[in-house]
């Protein structure tokens, strides 16, 4: 992707000046910047910084007067522009610049015509203007891991893709993907995940090495050598009759005998660490209750109720090395011959 055109359009309403370091720095990952445009009413006070960074980083202005309270003319200009750069065939791609769900649409549109498009804004962006966007970057979440890596943690992260999901997607990848199912080289995985996830990046979990992020899951191992990171996934040491038994014995102590599968998944993850349960070929929580006699998913996947008596719950005992060999079969006879 080094040697792709981008044009760059920023939408000054809704984005700061102080990252335009932060946006140039990103995009120069992906290509060669050869439009570089600033979209707004340049003459109102909140933009003034952004009249001081135009030099320094050779950005063309576009000034755009609100004639009409309420009405954007930044947006129609922005949208205007990106079109007509995308006739020109002069790019391979955009960089729009925005925190406004008004430019999904624009971001579909260009994508449609084979372009690659990258978002950048802040975590208060809609879902939808993210999703469009094949990749999309948080620049306030860089910004804080530049200027304050120790409270990056304390930050609001409710715009970020929960690290659990993260894990089940990498799970699927590697299992629908990877090298029989079990193992993928982390350059290809990390290309995957950005496909399911288009916000995804490691540095918004505090992390400046994807190996390093892989590291904290119980289900992935690496393998190091000189020129490759593989990851591993590994088998669950639980076995499937224990969870079931589990499912029955936290059942049989609600009230109803009912529970909500979410609160259900969570106590079974407090109880084994490492469970997860696409390590037993299932996608959803609901699905592997399901295949379980004992008990029935109510409507809506939403609950699960015990219908079969509690079991003992068998938790799978810890392997032993032993100097005497294990007698197999025969009656006590026939071991002391």
């Amino acid at each position: 992707m080094d040697d792709k055109k981008f044009a760059l359009l920023i939408d000054a309403d809704n984005v700061s000046s102080k990252y335009i370091k932060i946006i140039l720095d990103e995009l120069a990952k992906y290509g060669t910047v050869t439009y570089k445009r600033l979209y707004g009413d340049l003459t109102r006070t909140n933009n003034k910084s952004w009249r001081d960074a135009l030099l320094s980083h050779s950005i063309i202005p576009m000034q755009q007067f609100n004639y009409t309270t309420g009405k954007n003319s930044t947006d129609s200009a922005m949208i205007i522009d990106a079109m007509d750069i995308l006739y020109s065939g002069h790019v391979d791609g955009f960089c729009l610049a925005s925190s406004d769900s008004d430019f999904t649409r624009l971001a579909m549109r260009l994508r449609e015509s084979g372009m690659t498009v990258i978002g950048m804004g802040e975590r208060k962006t809609p879902e939808a203007f993210r999703d469009s966007c094949e990749r999309f970057v948080y620049l306030d979440l860089l910004a804080d891991n530049a200027t304050d890596e120790e409270n990056t943690e304390a930050k609001d992260e409710e715009a970020i893709t929960p690290l659990s999901a993260i894990e089940a997607i990498i799970i699927k990848i590697i299992m629908e993907n990877g090298i029989n199912g079990n193992s993928m080289d982390i350059g290809e995985l990390g290309s995957r995940i950005t496909k399911f996830y288009s916000a995804f990046d490691m540095r918004n979990y505090g992390y400046n090495k994807f190996s390093k992020f892989l590291e904290q899951f119980p289900s992935i191992k690496l393998d190091y050598t000189e020129t490759t990171v593989t990851a591993h996934l590994l088998e669950s040491d639980i076995p499937l009759d224990a969870i079931e038994a589990e499912v029955i014995a936290i059942l049989d102590k609600c009230d109803k005998k009912t529970m909500y599968l979410s609160q259900l998944n969570q106590v079974l993850c407090k109880k084994y660490p490492s469970f997860n349960i696409h390590n037993y070929g299932y996608s959803r929580f609901s699905k592997l209750l399901s295949d379980f006699e004992s008990v029935k998913i109510g409507a809506f996947n939403k609950t699960v109720t015990l219908t079969a008596p509690p079991k003992e719950v068998t938790v799978p005992a810890k392997k032993t090395t032993s100097s005497s060999p294990r007698i197999k079969s025969g009656t006590k006879k026939d071991a002391k011959k």
